[in-house]
Protein backbone atom coordinates (compact mmCIF):
# COMPACT_ATOMS: atom_id res chain seq x y z
CA UNK A 1 0.00 0.00 0.00
CA UNK A 2 2.63 2.32 0.76
CA UNK A 3 4.43 1.49 -2.86
CA UNK A 4 0.88 2.20 -4.09
CA UNK A 5 0.40 5.49 -2.28
CA UNK A 6 4.29 6.33 -3.04
CA UNK A 7 3.86 5.99 -7.09
CA UNK A 8 0.45 7.68 -7.09
CA UNK A 9 1.77 10.86 -4.98
CA UNK A 10 4.93 10.76 -7.56
CA UNK A 11 2.16 10.30 -10.33
CA UNK A 12 0.18 13.85 -9.27
CA UNK A 13 3.60 15.17 -8.83
CA UNK A 14 4.47 14.28 -12.63
CA UNK A 15 1.29 15.58 -13.56
CA UNK A 16 1.23 19.21 -11.83
CA UNK A 17 5.20 19.69 -13.50
CA UNK A 18 3.67 19.06 -16.73
CA UNK A 19 0.45 21.14 -16.51
CA UNK A 20 2.74 24.23 -14.86
CA UNK A 21 4.43 23.87 -17.95
CA UNK A 22 2.17 23.80 -20.60
CA UNK A 23 0.72 26.87 -18.51
CA UNK A 24 4.15 28.66 -19.14
CA UNK A 25 4.28 27.69 -22.64
CA UNK A 26 0.56 28.90 -23.04
CA UNK A 27 1.34 32.32 -21.09
CA UNK A 28 4.55 32.51 -23.48
CA UNK A 29 2.93 32.32 -26.56
CA UNK A 30 -0.02 34.59 -25.28
CA UNK A 31 2.91 37.68 -25.20
CA UNK A 32 4.32 36.34 -28.11
CA UNK A 33 3.54 39.53 -30.35
CA UNK A 34 4.49 39.91 -34.44
CA UNK A 35 7.18 42.97 -34.92
CA UNK A 36 6.22 44.88 -37.49
CA UNK A 37 7.25 48.17 -38.71
CA UNK A 38 5.03 51.18 -39.86
CA UNK A 39 6.33 53.95 -42.47
CA UNK A 40 4.53 56.56 -42.13
CA UNK A 41 4.58 60.96 -42.41
CA UNK A 42 5.00 63.17 -39.68
CA UNK A 43 1.56 64.63 -40.51
CA UNK A 44 -1.51 65.22 -38.08
CA UNK A 45 -3.38 62.77 -41.04
CA UNK A 46 -1.04 59.82 -39.83
CA UNK A 47 -1.85 60.34 -36.29
CA UNK A 48 -4.33 57.53 -36.00
CA UNK A 49 -1.33 55.13 -36.37
CA UNK A 50 0.48 57.28 -33.76
CA UNK A 51 -2.68 56.76 -31.03
CA UNK A 52 -3.01 53.32 -32.12
CA UNK A 53 0.43 53.00 -30.93
CA UNK A 54 0.50 54.70 -28.00
CA UNK A 55 -2.83 53.68 -26.58
CA UNK A 56 -1.90 49.89 -27.09
CA UNK A 57 -4.28 48.83 -29.90
CA UNK A 58 -1.49 47.27 -31.45
CA UNK A 59 -0.13 45.58 -29.11
CA UNK A 60 -3.84 44.06 -27.84
CA UNK A 61 -3.63 42.75 -31.32
CA UNK A 62 -0.60 40.42 -30.97
CA UNK A 63 1.69 43.40 -33.02
CA UNK A 64 4.74 44.86 -31.85
CA UNK A 65 4.97 48.02 -33.99
CA UNK A 66 7.87 50.32 -35.08
CA UNK A 67 7.55 53.57 -37.02
CA UNK A 68 9.79 54.33 -39.70
CA UNK A 69 9.29 57.88 -40.71
CA UNK A 70 9.91 59.40 -44.42
CA UNK A 71 9.41 62.81 -45.80
CA UNK A 72 7.67 61.89 -49.16
CA UNK A 73 4.85 59.34 -50.04
CA UNK A 74 6.70 57.27 -52.82
CA UNK A 75 9.19 55.94 -50.93
CA UNK A 76 7.12 54.76 -48.67
CA UNK A 77 5.92 52.49 -51.30
CA UNK A 78 9.09 51.39 -52.18
CA UNK A 79 9.88 51.15 -48.78
CA UNK A 80 7.19 48.65 -48.19
CA UNK A 81 7.56 46.68 -51.94
CA UNK A 82 11.59 45.93 -50.61
CA UNK A 83 10.32 44.36 -47.02
CA UNK A 84 12.17 47.33 -45.13
CA UNK A 85 8.25 47.97 -44.00
CA UNK A 86 5.53 45.80 -43.16
CA UNK A 87 3.20 48.53 -43.74
CA UNK A 88 3.03 51.96 -45.40
CA UNK A 89 0.21 54.83 -44.86
CA UNK A 90 0.74 56.45 -48.27
CA UNK A 91 -1.27 58.68 -51.00
CA UNK A 92 -1.57 57.14 -54.32
CA UNK A 93 1.37 57.69 -56.42
CA UNK A 94 2.46 56.19 -59.66
CA UNK A 95 5.47 54.92 -58.00
CA UNK A 96 2.83 52.64 -56.04
CA UNK A 97 0.92 51.68 -59.16
CA UNK A 98 3.77 50.20 -61.30
CA UNK A 99 5.20 48.44 -57.87
CA UNK A 100 1.62 47.20 -57.30
CA UNK A 101 1.91 46.33 -61.57
CA UNK A 102 5.32 44.40 -60.45
CA UNK A 103 2.84 42.06 -58.08
CA UNK A 104 5.22 43.12 -54.86
CA UNK A 105 2.75 45.56 -53.29
CA UNK A 106 -1.27 46.06 -53.06
CA UNK A 107 -3.54 49.01 -51.10
CA UNK A 108 -5.51 46.95 -48.52
CA UNK A 109 -7.45 49.80 -46.79
CA UNK A 110 -8.28 53.60 -47.06
CA UNK A 111 -6.77 56.31 -44.98
CA UNK A 112 -7.05 59.82 -45.27
CA UNK A 113 -10.13 60.98 -47.90
CA UNK A 114 -10.73 65.37 -49.24
CA UNK A 115 -14.32 65.56 -48.32
CA UNK A 116 -16.38 68.66 -47.80
CA UNK A 117 -17.38 70.02 -44.81
CA UNK A 118 -14.27 69.01 -43.16
CA UNK A 119 -10.82 71.32 -43.55
CA UNK A 120 -8.31 69.11 -46.26
CA UNK A 121 -5.79 70.51 -48.26
CA UNK A 122 -5.21 74.07 -48.48
CA UNK A 123 -4.01 75.81 -52.25
CA UNK A 124 -1.46 78.67 -51.22
CA UNK A 125 0.61 81.27 -53.07
CA UNK A 126 3.62 82.32 -52.28
CA UNK A 127 3.61 86.12 -51.24
CA UNK A 128 5.85 87.30 -54.51
CA UNK A 129 3.11 85.26 -56.79
CA UNK A 130 0.21 86.58 -54.77
CA UNK A 131 1.02 90.26 -54.21
CA UNK A 132 1.93 90.06 -58.43
CA UNK A 133 -1.90 88.70 -58.86
CA UNK A 134 -1.95 85.56 -58.44
CA UNK A 135 -5.20 85.93 -56.18
CA UNK A 136 -7.60 82.95 -56.25
CA UNK A 137 -7.36 79.69 -58.08
CA UNK A 138 -8.38 80.89 -61.13
CA UNK A 139 -4.99 82.47 -61.35
CA UNK A 140 -3.00 79.51 -61.23
CA UNK A 141 -2.64 79.02 -65.42
CA UNK A 142 1.44 80.70 -66.31
CA UNK A 143 2.26 79.62 -62.57
CA UNK A 144 5.08 77.19 -61.05
CA UNK A 145 3.45 74.55 -59.32
CA UNK A 146 5.70 72.57 -56.50
CA UNK A 147 5.53 68.70 -56.05
CA UNK A 148 7.63 65.97 -54.65
CA UNK A 149 8.12 63.81 -57.41
CA UNK A 150 6.47 63.79 -60.77
CA UNK A 151 3.43 61.20 -60.53
CA UNK A 152 3.07 62.16 -56.45
CA UNK A 153 -0.53 63.50 -55.35
CA UNK A 154 0.57 66.86 -55.59
CA UNK A 155 0.52 66.36 -59.29
CA UNK A 156 -2.66 64.44 -58.87
CA UNK A 157 -4.25 66.88 -56.91
CA UNK A 158 -3.04 69.71 -59.50
CA UNK A 159 -4.46 68.26 -62.29
CA UNK A 160 -8.11 67.30 -60.34
CA UNK A 161 -8.24 71.47 -60.01
CA UNK A 162 -7.10 71.67 -63.69
CA UNK A 163 -10.02 69.27 -64.85
CA UNK A 164 -12.37 71.04 -62.80
CA UNK A 165 -11.70 74.21 -64.45
CA UNK A 166 -10.89 73.56 -68.08
CA UNK A 167 -7.08 73.82 -67.99
CA UNK A 168 -4.33 71.96 -70.05
CA UNK A 169 -1.86 70.99 -67.19
CA UNK A 170 0.68 72.71 -69.51
CA UNK A 171 -0.80 75.76 -68.65
CA UNK A 172 1.56 75.20 -65.40
CA UNK A 173 4.88 74.69 -65.00
CA UNK A 174 5.53 71.41 -62.00
CA UNK A 175 8.81 71.44 -60.36
CA UNK A 176 9.23 68.57 -58.65
CA UNK A 177 11.04 69.30 -55.47
CA UNK A 178 11.46 65.09 -53.75
CA UNK A 179 10.81 66.43 -49.79
CA UNK A 180 7.66 67.98 -48.73
CA UNK A 181 10.32 70.58 -46.46
CA UNK A 182 11.57 71.80 -49.47
CA UNK A 183 7.95 72.76 -51.36
CA UNK A 184 7.70 74.31 -47.86
CA UNK A 185 10.81 76.36 -48.42
CA UNK A 186 10.47 77.21 -52.21
CA UNK A 187 6.80 78.72 -51.52
CA UNK A 188 8.14 80.71 -48.60
CA UNK A 189 11.02 81.73 -50.80
CA UNK A 190 9.50 82.11 -53.64
CA UNK A 191 10.42 79.67 -55.84
CA UNK A 192 7.44 78.19 -56.58
CA UNK A 193 4.60 80.43 -56.87
CA UNK A 194 1.98 77.42 -55.37
CA UNK A 195 1.92 75.03 -53.13
CA UNK A 196 -0.96 72.30 -51.99
CA UNK A 197 -0.22 71.26 -48.94
CA UNK A 198 -2.20 69.67 -45.76
CA UNK A 199 -3.67 72.23 -43.29
CA UNK A 200 -1.44 72.02 -40.34
CA UNK A 201 1.53 72.80 -42.54
CA UNK A 202 -0.78 75.18 -44.78
CA UNK A 203 -2.62 76.86 -41.74
CA UNK A 204 0.78 77.88 -40.00
CA UNK A 205 2.50 79.50 -43.29
CA UNK A 206 -0.75 81.44 -43.96
CA UNK A 207 -1.29 82.62 -40.33
CA UNK A 208 1.93 83.64 -40.14
CA UNK A 209 1.97 85.50 -43.10
CA UNK A 210 4.61 83.42 -44.95
CA UNK A 211 2.13 82.33 -47.81
CA UNK A 212 -1.30 83.60 -48.85
CA UNK A 213 -4.10 81.00 -48.70
CA UNK A 214 -6.15 80.80 -52.44
CA UNK A 215 -8.34 78.32 -51.98
CA UNK A 216 -9.26 74.59 -50.83
CA UNK A 217 -8.75 71.35 -53.19
CA UNK A 218 -11.96 69.96 -52.01
CA UNK A 219 -13.93 72.83 -53.58
CA UNK A 220 -13.28 71.27 -56.81
CA UNK A 221 -12.73 67.05 -55.95
CA UNK A 222 -13.29 64.78 -52.79
CA UNK A 223 -11.03 61.60 -53.39
CA UNK A 224 -9.13 59.17 -51.74
CA UNK A 225 -5.63 60.76 -50.47
CA UNK A 226 -4.07 58.21 -48.98
CA UNK A 227 -4.35 54.38 -48.32
CA UNK A 228 -3.05 51.89 -46.33
CA UNK A 229 -0.79 49.61 -47.94
CA UNK A 230 1.20 46.48 -47.84
CA UNK A 231 3.30 43.47 -49.21
CA UNK A 232 1.74 41.14 -51.51
CA UNK A 233 3.75 38.44 -49.72
CA UNK A 234 1.93 40.05 -46.26
CA UNK A 235 -1.73 39.03 -47.49
CA UNK A 236 -0.69 35.77 -49.39
CA UNK A 237 1.42 34.39 -46.09
CA UNK A 238 0.25 36.02 -43.27
CA UNK A 239 -3.28 37.25 -43.60
CA UNK A 240 -3.94 37.32 -39.86
CA UNK A 241 -1.64 39.57 -38.97
CA UNK A 242 -2.54 41.61 -41.90
CA UNK A 243 -6.19 41.55 -40.17
CA UNK A 244 -5.13 42.28 -37.10
CA UNK A 245 -3.25 45.46 -38.09
CA UNK A 246 -5.97 47.06 -39.65
CA UNK A 247 -8.24 46.31 -36.59
CA UNK A 248 -6.11 48.09 -34.68
CA UNK A 249 -5.28 50.77 -37.32
CA UNK A 250 -8.51 51.51 -37.37
CA UNK A 251 -9.55 52.30 -33.50
CA UNK A 252 -7.07 54.55 -33.97
CA UNK A 253 -8.70 56.36 -36.98
CA UNK A 254 -11.79 56.25 -34.62
CA UNK A 255 -10.52 58.06 -31.83
CA UNK A 256 -8.90 60.56 -34.36
CA UNK A 257 -12.66 61.52 -36.27
CA UNK A 258 -14.48 61.37 -33.19
CA UNK A 259 -11.92 63.74 -31.09
CA UNK A 260 -10.90 65.86 -33.55
CA UNK A 261 -14.04 66.67 -35.91
CA UNK A 262 -16.49 66.77 -33.46
CA UNK A 263 -16.94 70.59 -32.35
CA UNK A 264 -18.35 69.26 -29.05
CA UNK A 265 -15.68 66.16 -28.49
CA UNK A 266 -14.58 66.20 -24.70
CA UNK A 267 -11.66 68.43 -24.45
CA UNK A 268 -9.36 66.26 -22.16
CA UNK A 269 -9.44 63.67 -24.53
CA UNK A 270 -8.35 66.17 -27.25
CA UNK A 271 -5.59 67.00 -25.45
CA UNK A 272 -4.49 63.94 -24.63
CA UNK A 273 -4.49 63.02 -28.34
CA UNK A 274 -3.03 66.20 -29.49
CA UNK A 275 -0.45 65.53 -26.77
CA UNK A 276 0.21 61.37 -28.03
CA UNK A 277 0.70 62.96 -31.96
CA UNK A 278 3.13 65.55 -30.66
CA UNK A 279 5.95 63.21 -30.01
CA UNK A 280 5.72 62.63 -33.87
CA UNK A 281 4.48 65.73 -35.65
CA UNK A 282 6.42 68.84 -34.54
CA UNK A 283 7.75 67.32 -31.46
CA UNK A 284 10.82 69.91 -31.55
CA UNK A 285 8.55 72.86 -30.76
CA UNK A 286 6.82 73.13 -27.15
CA UNK A 287 3.33 71.85 -26.61
CA UNK A 288 1.45 74.77 -26.76
CA UNK A 289 3.33 75.88 -29.89
CA UNK A 290 2.43 73.07 -31.70
CA UNK A 291 -0.65 71.98 -30.09
CA UNK A 292 -2.82 74.48 -32.44
CA UNK A 293 -1.35 73.39 -35.38
CA UNK A 294 -1.75 69.63 -34.68
CA UNK A 295 -5.05 70.20 -33.85
CA UNK A 296 -5.68 72.43 -36.94
CA UNK A 297 -4.48 69.88 -38.91
CA UNK A 298 -7.29 66.89 -38.43
CA UNK A 299 -8.70 66.04 -41.53
CA UNK A 300 -11.99 63.38 -42.46
CA UNK A 301 -10.36 59.94 -41.91
CA UNK A 302 -12.37 56.98 -43.13
CA UNK A 303 -14.18 55.23 -40.87
CA UNK A 304 -12.52 51.29 -40.53
CA UNK A 305 -10.26 52.30 -42.92
CA UNK A 306 -13.38 51.94 -45.69
CA UNK A 307 -11.60 52.49 -49.53
CA UNK A 308 -13.50 54.38 -52.21
CA UNK A 309 -12.18 52.19 -55.15
CA UNK A 310 -13.94 53.64 -57.45
CA UNK A 311 -12.30 57.04 -57.19
CA UNK A 312 -8.77 54.74 -57.00
CA UNK A 313 -9.19 53.63 -60.74
CA UNK A 314 -10.28 57.22 -61.63
CA UNK A 315 -7.27 58.06 -60.15
CA UNK A 316 -5.26 54.64 -61.82
CA UNK A 317 -6.67 55.95 -65.32
CA UNK A 318 -5.52 59.23 -64.98
CA UNK A 319 -1.93 58.31 -64.36
CA UNK A 320 -2.13 55.26 -67.25
CA UNK A 321 -3.51 58.49 -69.53
CA UNK A 322 -0.12 60.59 -68.63
CA UNK A 323 1.67 57.76 -69.79
CA UNK A 324 3.00 57.16 -65.96
CA UNK A 325 1.96 53.65 -65.03
CA UNK A 326 1.51 50.77 -67.13
CA UNK A 327 -1.84 50.48 -69.07
CA UNK A 328 -1.94 46.66 -68.75
CA UNK A 329 -2.42 47.81 -64.30
CA UNK A 330 -5.74 46.47 -63.50
CA UNK A 331 -8.01 47.82 -60.45
CA UNK A 332 -7.52 44.13 -58.87
CA UNK A 333 -3.84 44.02 -59.56
CA UNK A 334 -3.73 47.61 -57.17
CA UNK A 335 -6.78 46.91 -54.39
CA UNK A 336 -7.06 44.08 -52.31
CA UNK A 337 -10.91 44.64 -51.16
CA UNK A 338 -11.35 41.66 -49.57
CA UNK A 339 -10.05 43.13 -45.67
CA UNK A 340 -12.30 46.19 -45.58
CA UNK A 341 -15.28 47.95 -46.72
CA UNK A 342 -14.90 49.07 -50.26
CA UNK A 343 -17.36 51.25 -52.00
Amino acid sequence: MLNARLTRRRWLAGLMVVASGFAGLTATASLAQDKVTLGALRFTSHGAGFVAFEKGYFADEGIDLELEFFQAAQPIAVATASGDVDFGVTGVTGGLMNLAEKNAIRIVGGVLHEKKGYDGMMVLASNQAYDAGLKTIDDMPGHSVSMTQVGSTFHYMTSRIAEAKGWDMSEMKMVPLQKVGAMVAAIKSGQTDIMIMVPHIAKALAGSGAAKEIGWLNEYVEYQISTMITSVDNIENNRDMVERFIRAYSKGIADMNRVFLDPDADPAEKEELTRIIHKYVYADRPYDKAAPSIQNGAMFLNEGAALNVTDIAKQMQWFTDEGLVDADLTVEQLVDTSFVEAY
